[in-house]
This record gives C-alpha cells, sequence and structure tokens, in this order.
C-alpha cells in the first residue's frame, strides 16, 4: 500500500511505501541549489526528477522495505548552515523503525547523503552524480559503503571531485566505489534508463547481497586516473 504524506506537517520524512513491518528503507534526496532561501516543494524539477528513480529502486527491492523522500526546508545548500544535511538527519530520525537504510541522493541530495553518512542507521551512500567539493569530511562513512555515479558528460559537479573524495574515504569507509554513464548528463535524462537501472540495481544489492549481483564489480574503485566506465554505459550505435 502507498503511503503518500505530503501535509505541511514540518515533517522531514515523506513515505512513498510504508510497510507495517519493514526490514530496512531506502531515503531519497534530490538536489537543490548552492544558495536559496526559497521553501523547497514537492513539484519543483529537482523534486520530479528523483520520482522516477523513486521508482525504479522501488520496482527492484522487496514490498518489506519502506521507501520515502527527505523533505528539505529550503532549496539550497546555503553554506555552513548546510540545511539539506540537517534535514536529512531529522528524517533519519522519524524513521518509525530502526532498520538499516540506504540514502540515494543526486547532486546536492548526494552531498546531504554524505553529510549524514555517520548516522546510526546508514548502511549505505549512493550518490547520483553527487556534488561533493573538495575537502568535504569522510570520516563520518566509517564502516559504510560509499558508491557514486556519475555522467562523463556532467557539466555542472565534478567526476574527479568524487574520484578523490572516494579515495580519501578508502580504508574508512567499508567499500568505495565509482562509475561512470557514458553519454550521462548531469540531470540524467540523457541515458536515463541506465541510471534508472544501475541505481535500482545498486540498491537492491546492498539490501541482500545474497540474492542481487553487483552492478559494480570489483574493478569500479577510484583509481589515479579517474573512474572507469560502466560495463553497461557504452554509447549504443545507431
Amino acid at each position: 500500500m502507498m503511503a503518500r504524506d505530503e501535509d505541511a506537517s514540518g515533517s522531514a520524512l515523506t513515505v512513498w511505501r510504508g510497510p507495517a513491518r519493514p526490514r530496512a528503507a531506502v531515503l531519497v534526496l534530490h538536489g537543490g541549489q548552492e544558495r536559496s532561501e526559497r521553501p523547497a516543494r514537492p513539484g519543483q524539477l529537482a523534486a520530479l526528477r528523483m520520482e522516477l528513480v523513486l521508482r525504479a529502486v522501488a520496482r527492484a527491492v522487496p514490498d518489506d522495505v519502506l521507501i520515502a523522500r527527505v523533505r528539505y526546508r529550503v532549496r539550497g545548500w546555503n553554506g555552513e548552515r548546510a540545511d539539506p544535511a540537517h534535514d536529512t538527519l531529522r528524517a533519519l530520525d522519524e524513521l518509525a523503525h530502526p532498520v538499516p537504510t540506504v540514502l540515494v541522493g543526486h547532486s546536492m541530495g548526494g552531498r546531504a547523503a554524505l553529510h549524514a553518512a555517520g548516522h546510526p542507521l546508514v548502511h549505505a551512500v549512493v550518490g547520483l552524480a553527487p556534488w561533493w567539493p573538495p575537502g568535504e569530511p569522510v570520516a563520518q562513512t566509517a564502516g559504510r559503503t560509499l558508491l557514486a555515479l556519475h555522467g562523463d558528460r556532467d557539466r555542472t559537479t565534478s567526476p574527479a571531485d568524487t574520484a578523490e573524495l572516494l579515495r580519501r574515504a578508502e580504508g574508512t569507509a567499508a567499500r568505495v566505489g565509482q562509475a561512470l554513464i557514458a553519454g550521462g548528463d548531469h540531470a540524467m535524462l540523457r541515458r536515463y534508463r541506465t541510471w534508472h537501472r544501475t541505481t535500482a540495481a545498486l540498491v537492491a544489492h546492498l539490501l541482500d547481497p545474497g540474492s542481487n549481483p553487483d552492478p559494480l564489480p570489483a574493478t569500479h574503485r577510484p583509481e589515479a586516473d579517474g573512474p572507469r566506465p560502466h560495463p553497461d554505459a557504452a554509447p549504443r550505435q545507431k
């Protein structure tokens, strides 16, 4: 049964699928802006973009996995305030069941997920074209899995910055990995099927590795010369 809590209660959590006894949870975090005090709205483009990702993940995982969105108060990261990161921590605190949780964040949402990785419920972070600028902290990823997908045509966030952060997280995080979506852009519109399919497969594997193969082989780690292409990411020949 789908639960769509779109009220204005001030909650940081919008539950999309809420089983009575979830065994795990997935929280989806959309992108935003570097600075903005404008109120975040479920109908804004950044939030709608992640609706398709959310649906793909929901199809790939069992019905006893809770699926929810993080609801931001404002649209901007806003410097040291890191508003979306605080909203993500609030959303994790609002989960009614203390179950292993995977955070899936696009762009600014990936940055919020990274900052919230130290919450006791967080099992893994999946960044989609994440905004991980130089100098971001990694100590909070201890014992967590930290993965990223980037489009090689991304002109908004940097695959190289992501690779550098993952290299710094090695030895702290339980696992790091990154792959490129050839032909993929920041908005995840080009090669969208590959974005959705790979993200869903990653989450399914993270929640149940025994039943779901890893879509990122062990070779997909942050190499010194940058991330390697995803095996399903070669441009299609016309």
